[in-house]
């Protein structure tokens, strides 16, 4: 049984259909790369899987260990362990970047850590990514530049330890160094029980993170499948190609 399985579904949003019946499936333990153009409907998919309101489901299901989650809301989902990293993180005036994290580690996992534990938790996986211990004060995405966002996300998703991560265009903003480090966490977080879809257009950020299968999206459909090598073609050939 997959992870996550993902049958003929079909997406509107403003009353246009932007999803067209995709398919996939994902196993614990595997890597999934979708790889397609500015409106080609990736973010329509991760919205539509974590249950965004604005996001209508007109034909098809989502499954979490062959179970629907159609019916569930956002947060439900994520007490599922189901985890977006945004393409463009919400900014929230007011809520700091600690008091996020640690309200969230408790909403999923109930009273199973000690706030001392949180506290060392949350530490350890910032300096993994060399975020600076003052940032846990300040309000969450708020001043913040593109790639410090992205780091941010990156450390919820270490922090939260969800059973499936999607990861929309985590590499937009990012120098050199600080992809490197991200796709690196990522990496590490790779593990036999969990199951990440990345989200990107480019292939950068798979040379760090090499996923099992490549998933090409042109006009809200999943046009071929493969492994690694499809991101190669990509990357020479470009989406017209597989139009």
């Amino acid at each position: 049984m997959s992870l996550l399985e993902i049958k003929n579904l079909k997406v509107n949003t403003s009353d246009k259909e932007i999803l067209k019946g995709i398919d996939l499936k994902m196993n614990a333990g595997e890597v999934h790369a979708i790889m397609g153009k500015n409106g080609s409907g990736k973010t329509t998919l991760s919205y539509s899987i974590m249950g965004h309101p604005d996001y209508d489901v007109t034909e098809g299901d989502i499954l979490l260990d062959g179970k629907s989650i159609l019916e569930l809301e956002t947060n439900e989902r994520a007490r599922e362990r189901i985890f977006l990293g945004m393409q463009y993180p919400t900014a929230i005036p007011g809520v700091s970047v600690g008091n996020f994290l640690r309200s969230a580690l408790k909403n999923i996992r109930g009273e199973e850590l000690e706030p001392k534990e949180i506290r060392q938790l949350i530490k350890s996986e910032a300096e993994k990514l060399k975020i600076p211990m003052s940032f846990l004060s300040r309000s969450l995405n708020d001043g913040f530049s593109g790639g410090e966002k992205k780091k941010l996300e990156t450390l919820q998703l270490n922090v939260l330890a969800p059973r499936v991560a999607i990861m929309d265009e985590t590499d937009s903003g990012l120098d050199i160094d600080a992809l490197k480090l991200v796709a690196d966490s990522i990496q590490n977080f790779r593990s036999p029980d969990r199951a990440v879809l990345m989200i990107t257009h480019y292939q950068r950020i798979l040379n760090h993170i090499e996923p099992d299968f490549v998933h090409v999206m042109i006009d809200g459909q999943i046009v071929k499948s493969g492994g690694p090598e499809i991101a190669h073609e990509l990357e020479k050939k470009g989406y017209e190609a597989f139009a």
